[in-house]
């Protein structure tokens, strides 16, 4: 029988419906099971037990009188903690941040409150949210439940530990060049980053987008008819739209998907990464679907101008701390940060004009097709004290090559688990869509999970 802690949100809420179950036992069986996997994990922070508690009281109310609140009335939530949510401060991983409660939810926070979801608390993330990694000055080292020695990714990297280990089926995290999918590709959950605008977020920013990471893709489905509802705040996102995400089904027969294998910048694929990647172009192809190679579109140019911005971007937050509080920001942060120190206006400029240039090139690449799939990250997950899978802040990138240019062209792209190491730790696969079919990228993820190899069971924690 599984535990209630394992349940999906598309299973809870059906039991809610039915009365077979209650929000305050599932409640209870999620924080039974964080008490027991976080000092394993350390994947949360701000973790409200009371709050949780009262809140499923609340529903557990609501149902009984058939009045839900929304679609994940009683479903636990977990939060990325740069996503405010009222009262609570947002340190954003670093030590060096002053710690002031939020005078109200973000957007997504206060679509989840709205809806009746049990927030149990905020998920970790690294400083600033500038790592792939689960290293932080503020927050204790987060580590990935299939190998404790081993990295979640990031930068939504406690969101991924959690969802893989079972803090409830629902989680929010947040991405600009990866930060939701390389952390669910490594910890073998799924994870949308939505096409820009979908899903309002405060503050806007170039590529910046939150979404869901749950351990099916009807559980995203169903987190997205949530998430995806407007909010004023944002003023880049996108109209409201009358979407039916929980209508999933989809002939994969006819459909022209492209094979992404050399991202053209960056670390190339691991022969394991690629074998996966392989065998499941192969699924595809025997279910009908034609697949056609990608060739490489991006460029060094491309990665080393975007990194340049991002560089000036962090040194202008950077430098105007003081030596004393700047100290405590992670070394590795530092030293990436502060050599744009030197950089002139025309050469910020220049790295901030490739944001086009990636935009450009991956639409031009994706225009006849109807999707693509793609490694998530050239590699398994990488030792949890590292803060790059290559740990050299000369050469921070190295593993985004596959997921970065898909921020700057709005489209949406999901990683699903697409198999195992011979070690036994996920490789995601990325399904990659048009701009704006957010709902065609999930049904092809759903279309994969039917055709994939059965999964692992999920990691247990002594």
């Amino acid at each position: 029988m599984t535990a209630l802690a394992d349940l999906s949100a598309i299973d809870l809420v059906a039991a809610y419906r039915e009365k077979t179950l209650s929000p305050v036992d599932v409640t209870e069986a999620v924080l039974a099971r964080i008490a027991a996997y976080e000092p394993h994990l350390c994947a949360m922070w701000a973790l409200d037990p009371a709050g949780a508690r009262e809140a499923a009281v609340a529903s557990e109310a609501r149902w009984r009188a058939g009045t839900p609140a929304g679609p994940i009335d009683g479903v636990p939530v977990t939060i990325k903690e740069n996503i405010a949510t009222k009262g609570t401060a947002v340190p954003l991983g670093s030590a060096a941040t002053t710690l002031t409660p939020a005078p109200a939810d973000a957007p997504a926070a206060a679509r989840v409150r709205e809806s009746g979801g049990i927030i149990l608390g905020k998920t970790t993330m690294p400083d600033l949210g500038m790592l792939s990694s689960g290293l932080s000055s503020y927050h204790q080292l987060a580590r990935n439940p299939w190998d404790t020695t081993k990295n979640p990714g990031g930068s939504s990297a406690g969101a991924g530990a959690a969802a893989a280990a079972g803090y409830g089926p629902l989680h929010i995290g947040t991405d600009i060049g990866g930060s939701i999918r390389l952390p669910a590709g490594w910890c073998g959950v799924v994870g949308l980053k939505p096409s820009f605008g979908r899903v309002p977020i405060e503050p806007p920013f170039v590529g910046r987008v939150a979404g869901p990471m749950t351990r099916t893709v009807a559980d995203t489905a169903l987190f997205m008819s949530v998430l995806s509802r407007p909010d004023p705040r944002d003023g880049m996102s996108l109209p409201p739209a009358e979407i039916p995400w929980l209508d999933l089904d989809m002939d994969v027969k006819g459909l022209r998907i492209g094979l992404w294998l050399e991202a053209g910048i960056g670390s190339d694929p691991e022969p394991q990464v690629k074998a996966v990647l392989e065998a499941a172009a192969r699924r595809f192809a025997d279910a009908g679907a034609i697949i056609e190679p990608v060739k490489p579109f991006l460029t060094s140019q491309m990665l080393n101008g975007l990194d340049s911005f991002w560089r000036a971007r962090s040194w202008s937050d950077l430098s105007r701390l003081t030596p004393e509080i700047r100290a405590k920001v992670l070394p590795y942060i530092t030293a990436w940060a502060e050599t744009a120190r030197h950089l002139s206006g025309p050469e910020v400029y220049n790295g901030f004009s490739q944001i086009g240039a990636m935009r450009d090139a991956a639409l031009a690449a994706s225009r006849n097709l109807d999707f693509i799939i793609s490694p998530t990250a050239p590699m398994p997950t990488y030792d949890a004290e590292w803060a790059s899978p290559i740990n050299d802040p000369e050469l921070p990138f190295e593993h985004i090559g596959f997921t970065v240019a898909l921020n700057m062209s709005e489209q949406p792209a999901v990683s699903v688990n697409g198999g195992y190491t011979t070690e036994g730790l996920p490789i995601g696969l990325q399904i990659v869509g048009q701009r704006f079919d957010d709902l065609g990228v999930l049904r092809l993820a759903r279309a994969f999970e039917q055709l994939r190899e059965p999964q692992r069971p999920w990691p247990i924690l002594a």
